[in-house]
């Protein structure tokens, strides 16, 4: 392998490495024993949650392509599950509010765990019935776990500010180290025990299981609304009314929406981005080095976040700006340097420099989770959190479904460019969210509940 990818890799877990050991006690935040052992139970169970997600992900592409199935029919298998958790993800969201947070958690165990088991059939309809349980259980994942951290912390009492410190060790954890982890144990069972492909999604079912024990012995409900008997359709009127009537909610539901966007189309695009001309790339050991630039960016999102006097409206625009503009090195290398149509034996220089580049987006990443999860804690109302997060997926399921379905059309600099613009549309919408955070609170969300409550919302 290049050692290129070996000093990348290096200097990146040294960064990360040194992040967190030169933590000083102004870079920490004194919380009560209470707080850590919650904490503590919470990142278990969320950690082993995201094992069980990232197990799978590296190899959905190569099972079905082992049980024969061609790229167009494959497509079709990942559009069928951005499409369920667009069309399901609003339901299961207010299903969640309404029977609470729970019950929302360890439904997204079993129904993740029935996705794990159609993958033993080569049948394209049991196939394609899996993953529309999956894409449930990833509007479950991105909704239920955080809407139960964030009423159950407030239950407790705990201090806002305590919250920040559960976000970035969770992206930390969940979205770095487990990740990696999960990439060298999934590894290990196809390539080195020769279980097969499907051996990951076996593991990742009894991690599952296990996460779901804990939660069902340690984990006290709650709920969004418990006091109003509202209907679906009822209830996702008055989350639709919380959206339009609060610029905040929505400015931050289209932040979210670009953001996302533009990274779940990084993540089709990172791979021929690096090898134009099919070369050789180690991807495991790419993916392991975003994961640890990931990481990275979690544990700077937890030093900026420790400072009371910042703001996170604050820094998420530069964070944006920033990665507006590493998204943009695909376009400016290719005119800057001229792209090589032959194979290269090892890693051009336009691939090094993308691969810097995209290191520093995925470091944003890693500060964007946190960052963006203590934003909805503030600005999302309790009473339909997980609706309102679900709603804030439709837009971001159906632009992953139009991409998925273009990837072909477009040059792969269009497809970067487009991202960039996103991005950089987020930085504006992040600078109008921070000038009308910083105004006087005219008013909450219980009064307009109340006004709401005078009209039936289904009349409106």
């Amino acid at each position: 392998m290049e050692v290129f990818y070996y000093l990348v890799f290096g200097v990146m877990a040294a960064v990360v490495a040194a992040l967190e050991l030169s933590k000083t006690n102004k870079d920490r935040i004194n919380t009560s024993s209470s707080f850590n052992s919650f904490k503590n139970n919470y990142l278990l169970v969320f950690s082993i949650m995201m094992a069980g997600d990232w197990l799978q992900g590296p190899y959905v592409y190569y099972l079905y392509s082992t049980y024969g199935f061609g790229k167009g029919d494959i497509g079709q298998l990942f559009i069928a599950g951005f499409g369920s958790s667009m069309l399901f993800g609003t339901i299961v969201g207010s299903l969640a509010d309404k029977q609470g947070r729970k019950r929302a958690c360890v439904t997204y165990c079993i129904v993740y765990i029935l996705s794990c088991i159609t993958k033993h059939s080569p049948q394209y309809k049991v196939l394609m019935v899996g993953r529309i349980l999956g894409g449930i259980a990833t509007s479950l994942l991105f909704s239920a776990f955080e809407s139960w951290l964030i009423a159950e912390h407030n239950k407790r009492n705990f201090e806002q500010q305590w919250l920040s410190l559960t976000f970035s060790k969770a992206v930390f954890l969940g979205n770095g180290l487990v990740a990696i982890l999960s990439g060298l144990f999934g590894n290990l069972l196809v390539d080195t025990f020769s279980f097969g492909p499907v051996a990951p999604f076996d593991a990742a079912a009894c991690f599952l299981a296990i996460g779901m024990a804990i939660i069902l012995g340690t984990w006290s409900e709650n709920f969004g609304d418990p006091s109003d008997s509202k209907d679906l359709l009822t209830q996702f009127k008055v989350a639709a009314i919380a959206i339009a009537s609060d610029e905040k909610i929505a400015l931050l539901g289209a932040i979210q929406s670009l953001f996302e966007a533009s990274m779940y189309t990084f993540v089709f695009l990172w791979t021929p981005a690096l090898s134009p001309n099919d070369e050789e790339i180690p991807h495991g050991f790419v993916f392991a080095t975003f994961m640890l630039a990931s990481m990275l960016g979690s544990s700077l999102a937890a030093r900026l976040m420790s400072r009371s006097s910042l703001r996170v409206e604050n820094y998420m625009q530069i964070v944006f700006l920033v990665s507006a503009a590493s998204l943009l090195l695909p376009i400016t290398t290719s005119v800057l340097v001229t792209p090589s149509k032959v194979k290269d034996e090892g890693l051009s220089l336009n691939s090094s420099i993308q691969l810097l580049g995209f290191c520093v987006f995925e470091s944003c990443v890693g500060i964007f989770w946190p960052s963006i999860m203590k934003m909805r804690s503030q600005y999302i109302p309790e009473e339909a959190r997980s609706t309102i997060m679900n709603f804030f997926r439709v837009p971001l399921n159906i632009f992953v479904c139009i991409v998925l379905y273009n990837v072909d059309a477009f040059p792969i600099t269009i497809m970067f460019g487009m991202c960039s613009i996103f991005l950089f549309v987020a930085s504006i919408l992040q600078r109008r969210l921070m000038v009308i955070s910083e105004k006087p609170k005219a008013e909450d969300w219980s009064p307009m509940k109340e006004r709401n409550s005078e009209v039936d919302p289904l009349t409106l």
